[in-house]
């Protein structure tokens, strides 16, 4: 077959089958987005439990609105089945906002009457369940014992978050605080420092307190070179802060230091973001703003400062702040406990230069930042100039600042919140997971017109990692499940490419090489390497292709036929485990397609192999293949099943059920799924590590769930399979999310401490196969089914 040229986009070169390319080129390349929009304060069903939040909230310009809005917004997304957010909103006397529909009350705070009805209301309204209230100071100070008072009203479990806590309390304010506290049922802080405080000054029970950290955005982490020349920044090095302006936010601080910056930076400019917080607009009008404009005029710094006078929308700000070179935190408050603005720029990766205030000191060290004393210009330069004369300290300082802040995404907020209300409703709040819409838009970034790239840094494809088979077999195992989902002509495109990618791997013996680089060179890890798992996957992609039969085009079909009639006459000499497993796999698919003899008698001879291995490694209450559980462990119960269903051999059937029953005893427990780690594999009558634990291992075992539930339907399969698809959305050892669902991608690790920030190929393809195997069992309220 004639093979032609088709120039890479980024600089590689692929050659497709020539029948595939003339398909190839009847494909549209416009992709359409299917995507469907919905409220998102709108809830699915009506009879769900409702939590109360008492807080101020947008259209209000505050600090805490903001942060509240966007924690009701990820408690929504997630878990909006479970629970309803309703708002009570604070409102200062004079104001007449027009609040969203999530708001269902108003409480003028100043307003001592106003207390006593709203808790009449909260106390007579059954289906609120909880009440969350968001205090500062601030808000309550005209009323400070009706408040108490208040909360003493309630009938419903109280959740007070403290955004502010004070250290060495006086004895009034350690007796209101102390007041507060018994009211409620539990407290949130943001810090472990302002835990500390709670229980060490104020002498409240430590198990009262639940540290929950400021909630931060995901981003797409775009390129910084775009962004500033969208924002007409380009070849300069940007210092930014942000935030409503008032006098205690030190702006004057980094001013007075710009002169020493620029004589070593030139180039340096100030982002000043925000406008003048409208409490400091009512009692001093833009006095503190003037001050600052005046002082840049005197020390002739107009070319080097911006001041953006606006409250910025949060996609332009999350902008402005993936551009920032360093981000700048002046405030001169030593009590401030937290800063959503410190924790947004930790999200977009930005290098912090902060004052000492509590938050910083808990999560800036010297590899994520830096921290100066208060009011002192000279500290700030030169910190500055260090960074930016050390580019790679500066780069390294902001992964290193990304990896410690991923952990407060608004998601995982939403997941910790969400846990304190289970606990506090005692379980008599359910909570279901929300399913997350099927997202390809990282597995499209992924893929270049040879393949599928292996490897990316945080989100963006690393070119240089080339590409595997390995990663383009999954990847047409995935496109071609989304296919037979939706029907939608674009995947085509996907599937084209990642069955050439498969065929330009045939050698000419049959068998298949699985690594090659970015100019679509075999690598010598070929030679090096045992790439029998990598061609049992070829086999089981060619084979799973083959059930989609009856919707490819047959030029698609003429071409992996090909390929696999050319690797069948290889696979009897095959003896790894899995590879053997992968195998079986494909040939089922593809047996029911072609019902050939031959296919069928390589099916047996394989399956007998792993019956002779699993009878001659399980005793006792190891039933099992093999002397240990390393990775892909379930594609071998799974395969058993396929030479059962085709053979009716009971054999087979027999030890599918006991093996995988087996792995199920040692992959779940009362925490859900905690796969085997790929740190140290588990040993036969030893215990094995719980951390290292891959998305591909957790995406396997849910598609083996969904064969053996559909075959066998028992309900224990299913229920297994909807714990393990929750490891994804937040419900594993550490609480956190490994989908990703502001780029579609999925991290690469559940580690001891944190997440594998990487979204490469192999966790990215993992996670979509998991989600596309459970959209059968999805009702209409994003939910898999009871």
């Amino acid at each position: 077959m004639k093979n032609k040229t088709i120039h890479n986009p980024v600089g590689v070169d692929f050659n497709y089958p020539e029948a595939l390319l003339e398909l190839k080129n009847q494909i549209s390349t416009q992709i359409t987005s299917k995507e469907s929009k919905e409220n998102l304060i709108k809830n699915h069903t009506t009879d769900v439990a409702e939590i109360l939040f008492i807080t101020s909230y947008p259209p209000r310009e505050c600090g805490i609105a903001t942060y509240s809005q966007d924690l009701i917004k990820a408690v929504h997304n997630k878990f909006s089945n479970s629970l309803a957010i309703k708002v009570c909103a604070l409102e200062p006397v004079g104001a007449n906002y027009s609040y969203p529909d999530e708001v269902k009350y108003i409480l003028k705070p100043s307003l001592a009457s106003e207390y006593y009805k709203l808790a009449l209301d909260i106390n007579k309204n059954s289906r609120i369940k909880i009440v969350l209230i968001q205090h500062e100071f601030g808000f309550y100070k005209e009323q400070e014992q009706t408040f108490i008072q208040f909360l003493y009203k309630l009938s419903k479990p109280v959740v007070i978050v403290f955004h502010t806590v004070l250290p060495h309390p006086g004895e009034e304010l350690k007796s209101k605080i102390k007041n507060i506290a018994a009211a409620c049922d539990s407290i949130v802080v943001m810090t472990h420092n302002s835990a500390g405080i709670l229980t060490q000054d104020y002498g409240l029970p430590e198990q009262k307190i639940s540290v929950i950290a400021h909630g931060t955005h995901l981003v797409p982490h775009l390129s910084e070179r775009f962004l500033k020349s969208k924002y007409n920044l380009s070849d300069r090095k940007v210092l930014t802060t942000f935030g409503l302006l008032s006098s205690g936010k030190g702006i004057e601080t980094t001013i007075e230091a710009l002169p020493d910056i620029i004589k070593h930076k030139p180039e340096v400019v100030f982002l000043i973001i925000g406008k003048t917080h409208p409490e400091v607009v009512k009692s001093e009008g833009e006095k503190y703003r003037s001050s600052l404009e005046q002082k840049v005029k005197d020390l002739n710094l107009q070319n080097h400062v911006i001041f953006i006078n606006s409250y910025v929308a949060l996609p332009e700000l999350l902008e402005y702040l993936q551009l920032t070179d360093i981000y700048l935190f002046t405030t001169n408050d030593p009590n401030q406990a937290v800063s959503g603005t410190f924790a947004y720029a930790m999200s977009c990766a930005c290098p912090i230069i902060s004052t000492p205030i509590p938050h910083a000191r808990e999560v800036l060290t010297e590899n994520t930042g830096i921290i100066f004393d208060f009011r002192n210009s000279q500290q700030l330069a030169d910190g500055v100039i260090r960074l930016l004369n050390d580019d790679p300290l500066r780069k390294n300082i902001s992964s290193n600042t990304l990896e410690k802040i991923v952990s407060t995404a608004w998601e995982n907020s939403a997941v910790a919140h969400t846990m304190l209300f289970e606990k506090i409703g005692g379980n008599k709040i359910p909570i279901q997971y929300n399913t997350p819409e099927i997202n390809l838009n990282h597995l499209k970034q992924m893929t270049t017109r040879s393949g599928l790239i292996q490897f990316s840094k945080i989100n963006q494809p690393d070119i240089s990692s080339g590409y595997t088979l390995d990663d383009n077999a999954r990847a047409l195992v995935a496109s071609c499940m989304f296919y037979k989902l939706s029907g939608d002509k674009m995947m085509l495109d996907y599937i084209v490419k990642y069955l050439s990618f498969i065929k330009f791997c045939q050698q000419t013996d049959g068998d298949f090489l699985n690594y090659v680089d970015e100019d679509n060179n075999f690598t010598e890890q070929n030679y090096t390497t045992n790439l029998d798992d990598a061609n049992g996957r070829a086999v089981w992609a060619l084979g799973f292709l083959f059930s989609l039969s009856d919707l490819l085009p047959a030029e698609i079909l003429s071409v992996a036929k090909t390929v696999m009639e050319k690797a069948i006459p290889r696979l009897d000499r095959v003896h790894s485990t899995r590879a053997m497993a992968f195998a079986i796999k494909g040939l089922y698919y593809y047996h029911r397609t072609t019902m050939l003899s031959g296919h069928l008698g390589l099916i047996q001879i394989l399956a007998k192999r792993l019956v002779q291995m699993y009878k001659h490694e399980s005793e006792g209450k190891w039933e099992w293949f093999e002397g240990y559980l390393t990775y892909a462990n379930s594609i071998l119960p799974e395969a058993m099943l396929y030479a059962w269903l085709l053979t009716g051999e009971t054999i087979y059937k027999n030890i599918a059920v006991s093996s995988f029953d087996f792995l199920l005893s040692q992959t779940f427990n009362e925490n859900g799924i905690e796969v085997i780690s790929n740190k140290n594999w588990l040993q036969k009558g030893e215990k094995g590590e719980r951390f290292g634990e891959q998305p591909i291992d957790v995406a396997y075992t849910i598609m083996t769930l969904s064969r053996f539930y559909d075959v066998f339907l028992n309900e224990e399969y299913r229920r297994k399979m909807e714990t393990a698809f929750n490891w994804f959305l937040g419900n594993n050892r550490l609480h956190q999310i490994i989908y990703n669902p502001c780029t579609g991608g999925c991290y690469d690790g559940l580690e001891e401490t944190h997440v594998n920030l990487n979204q490469g190929a192999e966790s990215t393809v993992s996670y979509l196969m998991a989600r596309l195997t459970v959209e059968k069992y999805i009702d209409s309220n994003r939910q898999l089914k009871k």
